[in-house]
């Protein structure tokens, strides 16, 4: 019997898996809860993430993956086996998988990752750059001497590069991305209103209000709160240039990752890019007004991709069938199997 091989996007703040030619067939967040009385699981991914800041003090809810790298492994194990069940249920023959990661890891980070793939049930684990992946989850064709730019934001890092050939000709990661740019929103309410919110509002907020290309002070949403000074409950109007001003310094970290690369990439390469325009991956792309930011900044336009939340998870499941022609960022990284 054939098993479906399965391709994973371990982000920090999601996990998107395909299987086989279903495609996408899960996407929950990276953030498991367990029981520390007992050490027992209590959920994982969306029932989990309900949970955040809701729990008593025996119960921990924690994301195990932080800035594009495993911090517990114990616990990412744990949460790549039941996400494992979800989809495939209690099999006897282990499936292939491959997954992601930041371009910029080190050895020991990618051996972490292998190691947790392995320990969580897969015969063989191979690991994908992700620049890589979101570049062949957006149909683009990466084999020909032409370069293409990706800019993937997600949750923990903000990865740039160039690629052509099959393989990455400069990159660039910065940890200027979704988590970050969330916790600059709980800072300036901190700061500017004595109200203390959570991550779970501060994603809101971020998602409805964001305007990077003309924000203005007049479009407002209530934010409710505890007031730090009093310690009840409070709600205060922010507009969209308040927002501007709280996360400025995480975008223009973005921005100068951009610019940074864009110097560093070869003369012919970069008059690809000036024709070819800049790709847009991962939750972060959707970020309001980001497209004409960058266009408005950099004089270079920008594609948004299509399903851009799913791009490197997609481009997991195409690897395999490209497995003997990407040497760079597939085979050039440690491929890791049972001896």
């Amino acid at each position: 019997m054939s098993i479906p091989d399965i391709g994973i996007d371990l982000g920090t703040a999601n996990l998107v898996m395909t299987y086989g030619r279903k495609g996408v067939v899960l996407s929950e967040p990276s953030v498991i809860a367990y029981n520390q009385c007992t050490q027992r699981i209590l959920a994982v991914g969306k029932e989990a993430y309900k949970m955040l800041g809701k729990t008593p003090a025996y119960i921990r809810v924690v994301r195990p993956i932080a800035e594009g790298v495993i911090s517990d492994d114990l616990l990412t194990q744990c949460m790549i086996r039941e996400f494992l069940q979800k989809v495939c249920g209690h099999q006897l023959v282990k499936p292939r998988i491959i997954i992601c990661v930041p371009a910029f890891i080190t050895d020991l980070e990618k051996r972490a990752v292998g190691d947790a793939l392995m320990s969580a049930g897969c015969r063989k684990a191979y690991l994908i750059d992700e620049p890589i992946a979101a570049m062949l989850g957006a149909g683009v064709n990466i084999g020909r001497a032409r370069g293409h730019m990706v800019v993937d934001i997600g949750g923990g890092t903000a990865d740039v590069a160039i690629v052509s050939m099959n393989g990455i000709v400069t990159s660039h990661s910065v940890k200027h991305a979704g988590n970050q740019i969330d916790q600059a929103i709980i800072k300036y309410m901190m700061n500017h209103y004595k109200l203390l919110i959570g991550e779970q509002t501060a994603e809101q907020i971020k998602k409805t209000l964001t305007n990077l290309y003309d924000p203005s002070s007049e479009v407002t949403m209530p934010v409710k709160g505890r007031n730090i000074l009093r310690g009840l409950p409070d709600t205060i109007e922010i507009s969209e240039m308040e927002l501007f001003d709280a996360i400025e310094d995480e975008i223009f970290g973005i921005m100068e990752a951009i610019k940074k690369v864009l110097e560093e990439t070869p003369p012919e390469l970069v008059g690809d890019i000036h024709e070819n325009g800049i790709l847009l991956t991962g939750g972060g792309a959707l970020l309001g007004g980001l497209r004409e930011l960058i266009h408005r900044t950099l004089n270079v336009n920008c594609v948004l991709a299509k399903d851009t939340m799913h791009c490197a998870a997609k481009g997991t499941g195409m690897a395999f069938q490209k497995i003997h022609h990407l040497l760079d960022g597939f085979e050039g990284v440690t491929i890791y199997k049972y001896r």
